[in-house]
């Protein structure tokens, strides 16, 4: 396969909102609904780096949740319907707001993992360290 340099960045949220590889924009990121591959079939890059936790969910739950919950209140204050009608109404509108955007949002988290060359924070370790950059003679020379 090529090296990492030969591949031009691709923006990750288009890559990401259409399921495709990040490095190649070709390769399909999934394998299922939410599951993602182990590679991609283009390029041969792993996704093992891959690791969105909770992000699709919490973004699902802030700005889908949230203003569903908030029209069932409003149903249920305004017209005093029988539970049958929340069956009708809120619970599709939750559904359809809730599980369409998972996907998108994962594939667009996992794409932006690779854009900005993210990793698992390294705690004891030390960091890589550069050498400090030599000051020009005439700073030292100032008086405090």
């Amino acid at each position: 396969m090529s090296s990492e340099q030969e591949w031009t960045p691709l923006p990750p949220l288009g890559t990401g909102l259409h399921g495709r590889c990040p490095r190649c924009g070709q390769g399909h990121l999934f394998s299922g609904f939410l599951t993602l591959r182990s590679h991609c079939e283009v390029c041969g890059l792993d996704y093992s780096y891959a690791d969105p936790a909770d992000g699709p969910a919490f973004f699902v739950i802030c700005f889908a949740c949230i203003p569903t919950v908030i029209l069932a209140f409003w149903i249920e204050v305004k017209f005093e319907p029988p539970y049958w009608v929340h069956l009708v109404t809120t619970l599709p509108f939750l559904l359809l707001t809730c599980i369409p955007p998972l996907r998108p949002l994962k594939g667009w988290l996992v794409a932006s993992q690779y854009f900005y060359k993210a990793e698992e924070a390294r705690f004891g370790t030390a960091a890589p360290t550069q050498p400090p950059a030599a000051r020009p003679a005439d700073e030292d020379s100032r008086p405090a």
